[in-house]
């Protein structure tokens, strides 16, 4: 069974075959696709908004089931103007680099001793205008960590908060766990979404069987 994600982003696209593989779900990404495709604003202001913009966008251009998934940055006791939420790496309107983010985050964990954060997801699955499914479940956020004030030296590209998160159980920074690659883009918990397409796997299947 092949089906569409709806992102540009190949780390996000592995991802994903990891978590569906048990389905029999072969995940087929946009830069795999011969076809012109819109630039899909993200004018949401939820995870959820997003990911439904982004897969109604993709499924218009394609006409074949498409999904998108987004996240979004929230702190625990934090007031409103310091939550990130989608905008994580905008701030005041500017779009930070990776150095401006270390920056401005490992300040703001300072002002608050520390930032205790997860990372809230969504997804929405499209089959045809009548049929679209989406979530924002708890079970798809990931485990909740901690944002520190001082950032180690090493730096992922597109992921400079990695460098300065701390795992809540051992105390230690991500980069130092003994297994190096369970960053935060791998934090997120599987069950949700696989929960998410156990549910609709029935539909899918139907689908591309009248399909073909």
């Amino acid at each position: 069974m092949k089906l569409i994600y709806g992102t540009h982003n190949p780390a996000k696209v592995d991802a994903m075959q990891k978590r569906l593989k048990t389905l029999g779900i072969e995940i087929i990404s946009l830069e795999e696709l011969d076809v012109s495709l819109p630039d899909v604003e993200e004018g949401g202001s939820s995870p959820l908004e997003n990911a439904r913009l982004k897969a109604k966008a993709y499924y218009q251009a394609l006409h074949r089931p498409v999904f998108s998934c987004d996240s979004g940055l929230y702190f625990d006791g934090v007031p409103q103007e310091d939550q990130p939420g989608v905008h994580v790496r905008t701030v005041h309107g500017k779009c930070l680099t990776d150095e401006e983010m270390v920056e401005h985050y490992t300040r703001l964990a300072a002002k608050y001793g520390g930032l205790r954060a997860r990372y809230r997801n969504a997804i929405c699955l499209v089959l045809d205008e009548g049929h679209v499914y989406e979530a924002m479940e708890e079970s798809m956020e990931s485990e909740p960590f901690l944002l520190v004030s001082a950032a180690r030296p090493i730096r992922r590209k597109g992921f400079p908060l990695d460098s300065f998160s701390v795992d809540l159980e051992t105390g230690k920074y991500y980069y130092d766990l003994e297994d190096a690659d369970a960053t935060l883009d791998q934090v997120a918990v599987e069950d949700g979404f696989l929960e998410f397409f156990r549910r609709y796997l029935p539909d899918l299947s139907a689908y591309q069987i009248c399909e073909r």
